[in-house]
């Protein structure tokens, strides 16, 4: 196995950036690579992702990183819902940024669109609806990505805690708190840490 630390890049938008977060130790990168680090791997990470991205804004990323990334979580849909996005262009924009990184050897972990029924802002009129379009809206993403081999994370679990505790909501109630980012990076985490030992042991 290479001595080297594992590449690990972030793509997306501000949850990958870690707009809301009241320390850089609590955005996903760091809390990721800290996760690696108890697991034995040594890893650096990128953040290529620019809050506001919406999948539209992955190729450029992608681009961006060229031949850096051995890992990736890619973080994206939030912003193509808010902006009524139709879900096929968004799903393939995320496809041929996922083929990219796929093509190029890279173990990708895929953190899909989250329920924006949850966000504060949203009227109780149309919670239900606007939680059914999310659904399919991740969904499609997920049968892209998984029918690229990339790694889906399931982060209903999270989507919970955020509806039980306001706490891991920031002040614009949109973004994660630094508790929220931790709370995320638990579903996230074990994925990217099997990512990981995937492409230092590959089959």
């Amino acid at each position: 196995m290479s001595s080297e630390p594992l590449r690990l890049a972030l793509f997306g938008d501000s949850l990958a950036a870690g707009v809301g977060s009241s320390s850089t130790a609590d955005t996903l990168g760091p809390l990721l690579i800290a996760d690696l680090a108890v697991a034995g791997v040594a890893a650096a990470h990128r953040v290529f992702a620019v809050s506001g991205a919406r999948s539209a804004a992955l190729a450029g990323q992608v681009a961006a990183a060229g031949a850096w990334p051995q890992v990736a979580a890619v973080v994206v849909g939030a912003n193509d819902l808010t902006h009524a996005v139709p879900a096929d262009q968004a799903v393939a924009e995320l496809t041929a940024a996922l083929g990219t990184l796929r093509g190029a050897g890279v173990e990708v972990v895929l953190v899909p669109a989250p329920d924006l029924g949850i966000v504060a802002h949203v009227p109780p009129a149309l919670r239900e609806f606007v939680r059914a379009v999310s659904a399919d809206f991740r969904a499609a993403q997920s049968r892209a990505a998984v029918a690229l081999g990339v790694t889906v994370a399931d982060t209903s679990g999270a989507s919970a805690a955020f509806v039980r505790d306001p706490s891991m909501f920031s002040a614009d109630r949109f973004h994660p708190s630094s508790a929220g980012y931790r709370r995320i990076a638990v579903d996230v985490a074990p994925l990217v840490r099997a990512a990981a030992r995937a492409f230092r042991e590959p089959r």
